[in-house]
């Protein structure tokens, strides 16, 4: 499973690198270029449309894979050649194909939307209402929460989680490499978990949504390639940063934290997302208390905040990078200790953050 999982990895950076420079040539001629601004940090018009080449690098290996297993299904001799490790698990990956297919066709649908506003900048309004209905969509076909007994409070909450990671990747997208690092960062240590934390049903690794990760984590390696925080030749776009957002948001909803005996183990997506959400709760809080609309983009995230403090561009982003790592960390032992120690991991992050937070607006003031 291991030199499958290797192979999609390589397979979705190699074709992510080559369609995002694909992407860079014709960018131009589609309109898709980002030019400089008020609140922008660039100085020269710089081509986007990166996400289009993370779509794709996600997109076509998992169609490989799902042409494969087809193939492997239906021609048992075919099935011979296969070790028995990763046999056992084909007709898992048969059922819940089509669950797969659905996740992704509404994702393209983000990738459209945000690629659509790259190019025409549309009004808050019609983005945030159609995310609304593809995150609406995403849980009628079984991406949600169930851990409370009220169906409505599962569907509601989950809708709000899709619909808030869909925008934290986005609001997070305001420096080279920044949100597409944070979001690979975030999916290697949630592939991880997936990997050492048992399916509580059938004692095995939750090894679809590890692969799915995975190939994501392959396709956000290829784009970081054209843009990550010491160059930049290409931006993601909404389109990219809506597609990551939505992936993150619906793959951490159905791996089966709610389904493990540990309750504590809810607490692992708060931990692998927490930079990403602590810089969205704070920008709208800062925004709200400035009394402007929290849908108007500003400079007030967390990486601006830390070039204020004198950071250069370059170290704020791999400071970010660092929060990151150290909130995901903590999820790795969520499965290793009791409620209360699970617990005390939490709100040592939560502590953390608060810190940050501290210090950033002391010296800010001064």
């Amino acid at each position: 499973m291991i030199y499958a999982y290797i192979s999609f990895f390589v397979l979705a950076f190699l074709l992510s690198v080559a369609v995002c420079y694909g992407i860079r040539r014709i960018a131009p001629s589609l309109g898709l270029v980002d030019k400089p601004g008020e609140r922008k940090i660039h100085t020269m018009p710089i081509p986007t449309g990166g996400g289009l080449g993370i779509w794709f690098g996600v997109l076509f290996p998992l169609a490989v894979a799902q042409i494969g297993l087809f193939l492997l299904l239906n021609i048992a001799v075919l099935r011979s050649f296969v070790p028995e490790t990763v046999a056992v698990h084909l007709d898992g990956f048969g059922f819940r194909s089509a669950q797969l297919w659905t996740l992704l066709g509404l994702g393209s649908l983000l990738v459209l939307l945000g690629t659509l506003d790259d190019r025409f900048n549309l009004s808050w309004k019609l983005r945030l209402g159609v995310q609304t209905l593809v995150a609406a969509s995403a849980v009628f076909f079984g991406w949600r929460l169930t851990n409370f007994d009220a169906t409505w409070l599962n569907a509601a909450l989950s809708v709000f989680w899709i619909v808030g990671l869909i925008n934290s990747f986005n609001m997070l997208d305001n420096m080279n490499g920044l949100s597409a690092g944070v979001a690979a960062i975030c999916t290697a240590f949630l592939a991880a978990v997936m990997m050492l934390s048992p399916n509580p049903e059938s004692m095995q690794p939750q090894f679809f949504v590890a692969g799915i990760l995975i190939v994501l984590f392959g396709a956000l390696a290829g784009f970081l390639y054209h843009n990550n925080p010491f160059r930049a030749t290409m931006f993601m776009g909404d389109g990219g940063a809506y597609f990551i957002g939505f992936l993150l948001a619906t793959l951490t909803l159905k791996a089966t934290f709610a389904g493990a005996e540990s309750r504590q183990t809810l607490f692992v997506p708060l931990l692998i997302l927490a930079v990403p959400l602590y810089d969205t709760m704070t920008v709208v809080l800062i925004r709200l208390r400035n009394g402007k609309s929290p849908f108007v983009g500003d400079k007030n995230h967390f990486s601006h905040r830390l070039v204020d403090l004198g950071l250069s561009k370059t170290q704020a982003v791999l400071t970010v990078y660092l929060a990151t790592a150290i909130c995901c960390l903590g999820a790795l032992l969520m499965y290793q200790v009791d409620f209360f120690g699970a617990s005390l991991i939490f709100f040592q992050t939560v502590l953390v953050l608060l810190l940050v937070a501290i210090i950033e607006h002391t010296g800010r003031n001064k």
